[in-house]
């Protein structure tokens, strides 16, 4: 991987989001011998994976990726010893603004925030991501491609966009999967097996997403498409769409409340 430079990637956490990602540089031709693990509860796979395991981190790594839960970061933090000045800080940390890591490390460190999701774990999350200001492009551009390895990236204005980004794409899976959870709920009320809605919800979300991604059409477009004047879409539309009760309302008010948490566990 360029922007290594033989100086090593360090690794702290390997949990579900680092597994992922470490798997995608190693499938990637990452040499294992590059990268140092910290881990209190290593995987079995991560064991045996190759790279240097709770051993003692390289003085100057390129790369320090941070993907602990955010409840125990400062505890981590602190027992982290400040590098050289060259390394890049990489954070995968929900709701952990970049000044806590300056704190750490220093004002002159390069330090990348970002946000990932959970389908990362099958190569297509989506992370936004911002520097700070001693992120230079070249930075910014190492960070994209380590996070490259478990899907797309988008590059934030603004930290102060992080927030509504969590609410959106951090958060927005769970909406997902409760709208497959509600479609096949409603399927089986209206006589179907239980396992046969599931599989109908599952399959529907999931290609209109890869329709939706493949499609040079916007999503409204799209929508437009599947729906013939009077039909059973048309119907269902007319309360999904309702300006009161329907998906815009409900979907504007969760995320606010989801971008107003995510200020208060950052603040």
């Amino acid at each position: 991987m360029q922007g290594i430079d033989g100086r090593g990637l360090a690794l702290l956490g390997c949990g579900k989001m680092g597994s992922a990602m470490l798997s995608g540089w190693l499938n990637g031709g990452l040499d294992p011998r590059e990268v140092w693990v910290i881990d209190p509860s290593p995987s079995e796979w991560l064991q045996g994976s190759g790279v240097h395991l709770n051993a003692a981190l390289p003085p100057d790594p390129a790369i320090f990726l941070v993907a602990v839960k955010p409840q125990i970061m400062d505890a981590v933090l602190d027992g982290v010893e400040p590098f050289g000045g060259r390394t890049l800080v990489v954070s995968v940390a929900a709701g952990i603004p970049i000044a806590r890591f300056e704190a750490t490390f220093g004002a002159e460190t390069p330090v990348v925030r970002t946000i990932p999701n959970t389908p990362a774990a099958v190569g297509k999350g989506i992370t936004g991501l911002i520097g700070n200001g001693a992120a230079a492009e070249a930075d910014l551009a190492l960070a994209e491609t380590l996070l490259a390895a478990v899907g797309q990236t988008v590059r934030l204005e603004s930290e102060a966009q992080m927030d509504a980004v969590t609410a959106l794409s951090g958060s927005g899976p769970a909406y997902v999967f409760h709208l497959i959870e509600a479609m096949a709920a409603a399927g089986v009320a209206q006589g179907l097996p239980q396992a046969m809605a599931l599989d109908l919800a599952r399959a529907t979300v999931a290609g209109a997403g890869a329709l939706a991604e493949a499609s040079d059409e916007d999503p409204g477009t799209l929508r437009k498409n599947v729906t013939s004047p009077g039909g059973t879409t048309e119907a269902a539309l007319r309360i999904l769409m309702d300006e009161a009760r329907g998906f815009p309302a409900l979907l504007e008010e969760a995320i606010e409340a989801a971008t107003n948490r995510s200020r208060e566990l950052g603040a």
